[in-house]
């Protein structure tokens, strides 16, 4: 019996060049090639923490949707608590990397594809944001990151020592794991949602590809 295509895979098949545009953007593969600018990393690292201290707050609106829109038998609030719990190490991470690379945190500004980002987040944990919308930004983001990292781990990578411990964090089949996890609840919320909130969906998907290529091309050079 043939296996039934997912929402999910339906959306990276139906867009697959802003998917791959968002995933093997050039500051990833100036990783995985080894001829990153170290100021490329710089500015990255910096923007990149003021908005993992933006995104705690929604993943705790996202928790919060959890529990009230899923039932007892799902493991909705486990795994979003898992992925909750991991965020205070990464802002330690952050602090840490940032010390060894001489980035002074307190004077990071957020420039406008940062901004426009944090704005997109907060956007998402009004209470009149549905469950299976947001839940949908959530596994995008992350799963982002995951592939976008896990291909400076790939065979034939070139990422130099340095930020191996940078791929290996968001790269790493645990991580993997988890987005799988986040897709599996999104496929499952999508399973019985009506046409308007699909489209409604697909929209914020799509949006969180566009807002990651803008992240990248920031970090890359541009503002």
């Amino acid at each position: 019996m043939e296996e039934k295509i997912t929402m999910t895979e339906t959306w990276l098949r139906k867009h697959r060049l802003l998917y791959v545009g968002a995933t093997r953007h050039p500051f990833i593969h100036s990783i995985r090639d080894g001829n990153i600018d170290h100021s490329s990393f710089k500015t990255w690292l910096g923007q990149d923490y003021l908005f993992v201290r933006a995104f705690v707050p929604f993943v705790a609106s996202v928790l919060t949707k959890a529990w009230k829109g899923s039932d007892d038998s799902s493991n909705d609030m486990e795994v979003i608590l898992g992925g909750m719990a991991s965020l205070n190490d990464e802002i330690a991470w952050f602090k840490k990397e940032a010390s060894k690379w001489g980035v002074q945190l307190s004077n990071i500004v957020p420039q406008k594809a940062n901004q426009d980002y944090c704005r997109f987040l907060e956007s998402l944990m009004s209470p009149e944001v549905e469950y299976t919308v947001a839940i949908i930004a959530f596994w995008a983001i992350e799963s982002v990151y995951q592939e976008s990292f896990a291909h400076c781990l790939e065979d034939g990578n070139k990422t130099p020592p340095e930020f191996q411990e940078t791929c290996q964090r968001w790269g790493n089949e645990g991580f993997g794991q988890y987005c799988n996890s986040l897709r599996k609840i999104t496929d499952r919320q999508l399973e019985t949602a009506s046409d308007d909130l699909i489209t409604k969906a697909e929209v914020e998907f799509l949006r969180v590809l566009d807002l990651e290529v803008d992240f990248w091309n920031m970090s890359h050079g541009g503002t």
